[in-house]
């Protein structure tokens, strides 16, 4: 427990804070503490040469004898221990004041002295003037520090007992947001710990005061329903990829099967070896689109980046076609706006895009149709008029293995031709927008990065 407090965050922010109050406290008083030495040391003092001003010219007036009574008056009325007078003849010895000997402390010297003396049997500090009258007569002026002492222990004492009260709040306060802090953490490790034991429903608690916490527990939250997502997306594409490459591997065994059963004959062998062969090829092309997929997400591809001229893609991809769409009685025509900058791009990526684009277009155009391949500034668009794709299924068809009912079991594919789209468009900066074409789709690769 002793460990575990010592290494709270809370606590060493609270004592952090606690420290800074003490210091400010410091700095605080120490200015208070210098002006009052300053001003009451050079008051003091001021007051000490008035006074010897004041009995020099009573000196010069009224003599030796006429200074005497004028000191011995004013001790008679002063405070006892307030004031240290004494008047001294050329031979130290006392003639007025309230000094019953010369202090042999006191330098020969006349001047201003600070030092300790013992008066009335008390050990004192003082500060004095000696003064030199004519005649050899010596004058000596004091007043006492310490009747201002007690002064000063309250003053130091009100800073110690602010400096407690401060420690003392201060950990009481450290205490409190150690309760608040550790309350908040709490949420969030019972949170994490439920993702990681498998319950990818739970969510943080948000209050209604949208304080840090609460922006906290709303960016965690958003995190486990990505988490969510990735999970379930892996988990649907494990199953498509199961289901996908079942078919084909048990198209493929079923034809070998047959051939062993059956001995057919050269020919019929030869037959049922080329259609293995195609199914051999939809695995390999499920596997390359993975890995093409995998390429594109880690942004590797980016390497071989190279300035691209998108007209003369989408023409060529649109020669490429024409033959296909022609075998359906499809036209296909390209069309391109003059003066078209480059894009910075991955040519064979482009290329396998709008590839994928145009096959869709000829497999699902009917016979009679018409497809048009545009290259506008930073656009290649696909356009035909056959069914289109419904609007609630726009949004999923860019996901990996997906394939609406329209074409589930009566067109060839896996699912995966937009998906690759959709990547290759997002590593080039862009976007795939699919829209309708009243009828049929519109599908347009919105690209980033022009190069000129």
């Amino acid at each position: 427990m002793l460990t575990r407090l010592t290494r709270s965050s809370a606590l060493t922010l609270a004592i952090f804070y606690v420290l800074l109050g003490v210091v400010s406290l410091a700095l605080f008083a120490f200015p208070l503490w210098y002006a009052w030495q300053v001003t009451i040391e050079d008051g003091r003092i001021e007051l000490i040469k008035e006074d010897v001003q004041r009995f020099s010219e009573v000196f010069d007036r009224r003599g030796d004898e006429g200074l005497a009574d004028f000191i011995n008056q004013r001790v008679s009325l002063q405070i006892a221990g307030e004031r240290i007078l004494l008047m001294a003849d050329p031979r130290q010895k006392p003639m007025a004041g309230n000094l019953s000997a010369f202090p042999a402390e006191i330098p020969s010297a006349p001047g201003v002295y600070t030092l300790n003396m013992t008066l009335s049997g008390h050990p004192t500090r003082v500060v004095l003037e000696r003064a030199a009258l004519p005649g050899g007569y010596t004058l000596l002026v004091g007043r006492d520090l310490t009747h201002l002492s007690p002064l000063e222990t309250r003053f130091w004492e009100g800073l110690a007992g602010s400096i407690t009260i401060v420690i003392g709040v201060g950990l009481f306060g450290g205490w409190l947001v150690r309760r608040a802090v550790l309350s908040g953490i709490d949420n969030v490790n019972r949170g994490v710990a439920a993702i990681v034991h498998g319950d990818l429903s739970h969510r943080l608690p948000v209050g209604g005061r949208g304080g840090e916490f609460d922006m906290l527990s709303i960016t965690i939250n958003r995190l486990f329903d990505q988490i969510e997502q990735l999970v379930h997306g892996v988990r649907d594409v494990s199953n498509s990829i199961a289901h996908d490459l079942r078919t084909p591997l048990a198209e493929l065994r079923s034809r070998l099967e047959e051939i062993v059963v059956t001995r057919p004959s050269g020919e019929e062998v030869y037959d049922e070896v080329a259609a293995a062969v195609e199914d051999v090829d939809r695995v390999i092309g499920i596997f390359n689109a993975l890995l093409r997929l995998a390429e594109i997400d880690t942004g590797t591809r980016r390497a071989g980046f190279v300035e691209i001229d998108p007209a003369d893609l989408a023409a060529k991809a649109a020669d490429f076609y024409r033959p296909a769409a022609e075998l359906k009685s499809i036209s296909l025509d390209f069309r391109a706006e003059t003066g078209l900058g480059k894009i910075s791009g991955d040519p064979l990526l482009l290329s396998q895009a709008v590839f994928n684009l145009l096959d869709n277009a000829v497999k699902f155009t009917p016979a009679g149709g018409h497809i048009l391949v545009e290259a506008t500034q930073g656009e290649i668009a696909v356009a035909d008029d056959g069914p289109g794709i419904p609007g609630d299924e726009k949004q999923h068809v860019t996901e990996r293995f997906y394939r609406g009912d329209s074409s589930r079991g009566t067109t060839p594919g896996v699912g995966l031709g937009l998906t690759l789209v959709s990547a290759i468009t997002s590593l080039h900066g862009g976007r795939l927008d699919l829209s309708d074409n009243h009828p049929g789709l519109k599908a347009r690769m919105i690209l980033g990065g022009s190069a000129s």
